[in-house]
């Protein structure tokens, strides 16, 4: 397997750059994550290290030595596409070898390396097999072992999933995450979706607008967010955010949220000044219903069985959800209390690449 480094990449399409310099490192046998809405860059980043797009500024490395102007196929990467890109006219036993033999790479090495990706993906009954008579995930598993028949140095994924159903979806992921195991490879995964994000990685790799806005482990981001766009983008259902100012209180400072009175704790202002804008944030697990002194009332029990997600309207017209365990016994028009625990709270500042604040008591 491999490592790879991106030094200040930039990429630009005349006089419009959609990567500013980007700067990362991927260790050997990592399953690295690049997640980000759409239009983000992330599809954009992997085909310049798959060498698809001229890289503009900059420099990638694979194992140190820089590939900027190393073509594809001498960069020995693999990459699986969204759309499959399986040949219809040739048979899976046929695709899967079709790369090796243009390498003029010896029958039986090809035979070997074919029969190894088939038993590992359990494709092996489906060799003789066309395409098209193919369901959506068996096609997935033959584009994933034309890959590994390649023995590349690092696996690319870009949104290989997408087209699949929901429950499809579910199960290719567990796949997935089995084979990067097993194969103990390098490999790098683009997605729009945060939940096979968290899943899958052991590192991502948060995007916005063509700039790294976070990159670490998958719980860190979820509990320890950059910024309100990785808090925002991380978490199922989002995160719940409402609108504050910092408020002097005893020679430190506070969050001051209507409604809220005393609640939040003290936070390290990081220069900030008391009456800044901030918004407060809190995982919808960690809303506390039935108890504090926040009233609201519930405007939506969604019950999904094993757990509930409670809408919940405050009388400042800001909206909460709280999500809890089991079956809640809560109707629509129905008084609550909400309690916002201090030590699950996030402070977010408004002033673009500021950090959140530290929180320093409950």
């Amino acid at each position: 397997m491999a490592e790879l480094a991106l030094r200040d990449v930039v990429k630009s399409f005349g006089s419009s750059t959609v990567i500013h310099g980007v700067s990362l490192e991927v260790r050997d046998g990592e399953l690295v994550v690049f997640v980000g809405p759409s239009g983000c860059g992330k599809s954009t980043l992997l085909r310049m290290i798959a060498g698809l797009e001229e890289i503009s500024g900059g420099d990638l490395l694979i194992d140190g030595v820089r590939c900027n102007d190393v073509p594809p196929a001498r960069r020995n990467l693999a990459m699986v596409f969204q759309s499959y890109a399986l040949y219809p006219h040739m048979s899976v036993r046929e695709n899967l070898a079709f790369g090796l033999e243009n390498t003029a790479m010896p029958r039986a090495e090809i035979d070997r390396r074919v029969g190894d990706a088939a038993r590992l993906l359990q494709i092996e009954p489906l060799l003789e097999r066309k395409p098209k008579a193919l369901s959506g995930g068996q096609r997935q598993r033959v584009a994933i072992g034309r890959a590994i028949t390649r023995d590349p140095r690092i696996f690319l994924f870009d949104e290989p999933l997408s087209n699949l159903d929901a429950g499809l979806r579910v199960q290719m992921r567990v796949e997935l995450s089995a084979l990067h195991a097993r194969l103990g490879a390098t490999m790098i995964y683009v997605t729009h979706d945060q939940v096979e994000a968290m899943t899958m990685a052991s590192r991502i790799v948060v995007l916005r607008l063509g700039r790294v806005e976070q990159v670490g482990a998958p719980l860190d981001l979820y509990n320890r967010p950059a910024n309100q766009f990785v808090a925002e983008f991380i978490g199922s259902p989002r995160i719940n955010l409402l609108e504050g100012r910092l408020a002097p209180s005893g020679g430190g400072i506070r969050v001051a949220v209507p409604g809220l009175a005393d609640c939040l704790a003290d936070v390290d202002g990081g220069g900030a000044a008391a009456d800044e804008a901030v918004t407060l944030g809190i995982r919808p697990e960690h809303v506390v219903v039935g108890q504090g002194g926040l009233r609201a009332t519930v405007e939506l029990a969604e019950q999904l069985g094993s757990e509930s997600y409670v809408h919940c309207l405050l009388p400042t017209g800001a909206r909460l959800v709280a999500r809890l365990p089991g079956q809640a016994s809560l109707r629509r028009g129905e008084a609550v209390a909400l309690d916002l625990p201090a030590r699950h709270c996030h402070v977010f500042r408004h002033a673009e690449g500021r950090p959140a604040l530290a929180r320093l008591g409950p």
